[in-house]
């Protein structure tokens, strides 16, 4: 029997190009296609105008809180209106100084500045209920044209106190 042998020698290999510059064209495009172009960023040398203040009519401005004490006599009527430390006296006349006293206070009908201020009404345990109501109307608010016109929205009383005798 006879074995034909087919031995390639070494220098007969040739070395297949193509196929190598195939993969050098494919990475050549896939990092072409990858590539980020990023401008330089420039150091501008800008001066920004200082922020005009606000107008004064914008200003937050927050109000101190009202006191009022309601002092009753022995018979739930009642004696006097103290305002801060004022006497605004008794009667009808004294919850209209006391209105005139809050809007003094709160400058114009819808101030925005009042929207946190508060009225505390501090009454004596006997006083007649009507007293109470009329010292909240005439801090909340009056009436013009038959229209309510609102001073203050948040009011608010006091702790309870314990019946003294006048």
């Amino acid at each position: 029997m006879k074995f034909h042998s087919n031995s390639v020698l070494s220098s007969d290999i040739e070395t297949q190009i193509t196929p190598m510059i195939d993969v050098v064209f494919l990475l050549l495009i896939f990092f072409m296609l990858t590539l980020k172009i990023v401008e330089p960023e420039g150091d501008f040398q800008i001066n920004m105008p200082i922020a005009a203040p606000k107008p004064t009519d914008q200003i937050d401005i927050q109000l101190a809180d009202i006191r009022i004490r309601l002092i009753a006599n022995n018979d739930g009527t009642l004696k006097q209106i103290l305002f801060g430390q004022r006497s605004l006296g008794n009667g009808k006349e004294a919850f209209q100084k006391l209105n005139r006293e809050v809007l003094k206070i709160i400058g114009f009908p819808g101030n925005p500045a009042t929207a946190e201020t508060e009225v505390e009404i501090d009454a004596d345990f006997n006083l007649h209920y009507e007293n109470i109501v009329s010292a909240v109307s005439a801090c909340s608010g009056t009436l013009r044209d038959g229209q309510l016109v609102r001073y203050i929205e948040k009011i608010k009383f006091a702790r309870k106190r314990p019946q003294t005798d006048n």
